[in-house]
């Protein structure tokens, strides 16, 4: 590779001193590639999940039976993106956990032994390779319809929770993001 050729920078949206692993509320948006309308329809202001919807609703619901510390507080998966109010609590992690039990769940599991706690990056992942593993079993297994290079955006919007109101102004938008949908930027319209 030449050695003169520069590559544009992403840039990192995170605080690069802030500990994500420290205890606190954590709110987060995930993308699908190119915005793709995988999980459902909004119908008359309510979400229908499709398969692939309750897959990653199933993935959702399950982090903190199997990471202990990690919380979710309030979620909703929507067409192309999901919004997900996370605590991450002052405690020990728990020994590795699989999700979805069974042979053929995927990577990763569990936190490494030597971590007290999963930081909010590190808990994104995790979703983001469960249910791109569980997605690409679903096109083997269920005609699924394939995903060109990647199921989920690089990045995702985060937003560290400051204070009660902001706690409360971001809790009542995750809960009444289907009644937004015809008003929210991520629809593209269908």
């Amino acid at each position: 590779m030449d050695p003169n050729i520069s590559f544009p920078q992403r840039r990192n949206l995170r605080f690069s001193e802030f500990d994500y692993s420290q205890p606190g509320a954590y709110f987060v948006t995930i993308v699908t590639q190119n915005r793709k309308y995988l999980f459902g329809k909004i119908i008359e202001g309510e979400m229908i999940l499709n398969d692939i919807g309750m897959m990653v609703n199933k993935i959702v619901e399950e982090i903190p039976q199997q990471y202990q510390g990690v919380h979710v507080e309030a979620y909703v998966i929507m067409p192309n993106h999901v919004h997900i109010l996370f605590n991450i609590a002052d405690t020990v992690s728990d020994p590795p956990a699989r999700l979805l039990n069974g042979p053929d769940d995927g990577q990763p599991q569990g936190v490494d032994p030597t971590k007290k706690r999963l930081s909010l990056p590190e808990i994104v992942h995790r979703i983001k390779s469960l249910t791109t593993h569980h997605y690409i079993i679903g096109v083997r297994d269920k005609g699924w319809t394939q995903f060109r290079n990647h199921l989920w955006q690089r990045s995702y919007y985060e937003h560290i929770i400051r204070n009660e109101r902001d706690h409360q102004a971001i809790y009542d938008y995750i809960l009444a993001n289907p009644l937004n949908w015809d008003k929210d930027e991520e629809n593209k319209g269908t």
